[in-house]
């Protein structure tokens, strides 16, 4: 696998579970994995371990430095909100060019596997002008888009395919995350979803675990 952007429906979605199972299993079969989280939201500095940047380093098998933590995610805002509105409220505000600059260098640079996880979902707000979206069609590497099982899904996740699809972004698999206390099982919202999505493969993940078998098949779409 080369470079891969993982994005989602929306926030607390399963980005980062779906990276660290990713991480792992790649690593575990001796393969050099890289990953970054670029921005991050609702980071609190006295507790790094408990941050998705931290979940990403214990995942690669890096201890949780100042450096470490910089060089994952060289933007994070305190306030859980869109990091537009994060870094307003510390009299900031991110670049979008240096954003994209840094995301397209690591790309460049890149050794293995480079796991890109973006930051709540596809329509966040970067800045006053700027969102995910557009974050992911300026680096134009393959998309996988993190879904949930609950009520609502399918029409977010549809939604979001067809936003993507107007864009051009590269999407190679759509994986649905089973929600904790769904009313909808994880199959019955990934067979609905696949009704819709134009031959895309919709790939499924239990709370029990992500399987060797999902994992191999995204790492296979996205080679």
């Amino acid at each position: 696998m080369g470079a891969l952007f993982i994005t989602a429906t929306g926030t607390d979605i399963g980005k980062t579970y779906l990276a660290c199972a990713l991480i792992r299993y790649l690593r575990g079969r001796g393969h050099h994995v890289e990953a970054l989280k670029p921005i991050a939201t609702g980071f609190d500095a006295s507790q790094p371990d408990q941050s998705d940047t931290g979940l990403l380093l214990g995942a690669l098998g890096q201890p949780l430095t100042t450096d470490n933590i910089a060089s994952v995610t060289p933007w994070h805002f305190a306030a859980p909100l869109s990091p537009e509105r994060a870094a307003r409220r510390e009299g900031r505000e991110l670049d979008f060019d240096q954003l994209v600059a840094f995301t397209r260098e690591a790309v460049r640079d890149h050794r293995g596997t480079l796991l890109i996880e973006g930051i709540g979902g596809v329509m966040v707000p970067l800045t006053a002008s700027r969102t995910v979206l557009d974050w992911m069609a300026a680096v134009g590497i393959p998309v996988v888009l993190v879904a949930g099982s609950y009520l609502g899904s399918i029409s977010h996740t549809l939604t979001c395919l067809e936003v993507m699809r107007r864009r051009d972004i590269p999407v190679r698999a759509v994986v649905i995350n089973e929600s904790d206390r769904s009313t909808v099982t994880v199959e019955d919202t990934a067979e609905s979803i696949a009704l819709f999505a134009k031959g895309l493969p919709v790939l499924s993940l239990k709370r029990a675990g992500a399987s060797d078998q999902v994992l191999d098949r995204i790492c296979m779409l996205c080679d």
